[in-house]
């Protein structure tokens, strides 16, 4: 099977195509037509098997344009690193679009990063400390969110979340 076996738009193609991959990972094949249906996935699987992938590919795939600023995407990931490495993976994925990721985690000053979300963007990816912060700001509409993934909840419970991720969800 081949990427554009998976009905992709042209500019994912090109992106992926970029990036050198012309095949999907199984996790990126079978994660694609379940999420593509909008059932909820659970997805688990070793590192390097392209789990990233696996949900930016048809979370990207049914993102329509529509200007209003707010976030259709919301990834929530553990860590400042991954923010920063899945934020990357869209810009790539992305390329081909007119999309705007953000990326937010502690450590930083939050006023930059809440200029930054007022600016607008189409995709949101942040640490649960950082959302539920910016949450409780009233800084962020998550009412247009049409994809939400919670990315390695396993660690994010390991390093104490569970009441921000009860509290955003």
């Amino acid at each position: 099977m081949t990427f554009s076996d998976l009905n992709l738009n042209k500019p994912l193609l090109n992106a992926l195509n970029d990036m050198g991959f012309n095949n999907p990972t199984i996790i990126q094949e079978k994660v694609f037509s379940v999420m593509m249906s909008g059932k909820d996935v659970v997805g688990i699987a070793q590192t390097g098997t392209g789990k990233t992938l696996a949900y930016l590919i048809p979370c990207l795939r049914q993102w329509k344009y529509s200007g209003n600023g707010f976030p259709q995407i919301l990834i929530i990931v553990p860590t400042r690193e991954l923010v920063i490495q899945v934020v990357e993976e869209v810009k790539k994925l992305s390329a081909y679009m007119n999309l705007v990721v953000v990326g937010v985690y502690g450590g930083v000053n939050i006023n930059t990063q809440i200029e930054t979300v007022y600016a607008g963007l189409d995709v949101l990816v942040a640490t649960p400390g950082r959302l539920y912060d910016l949450a409780l700001k009233g800084v962020l509409r998550l009412k247009f969110v049409k994809k939400l993934v919670i990315d390695e909840v396993d660690e994010m419970l390991n390093l104490g979340f569970r009441s921000q991720l009860t509290n955003i969800l």
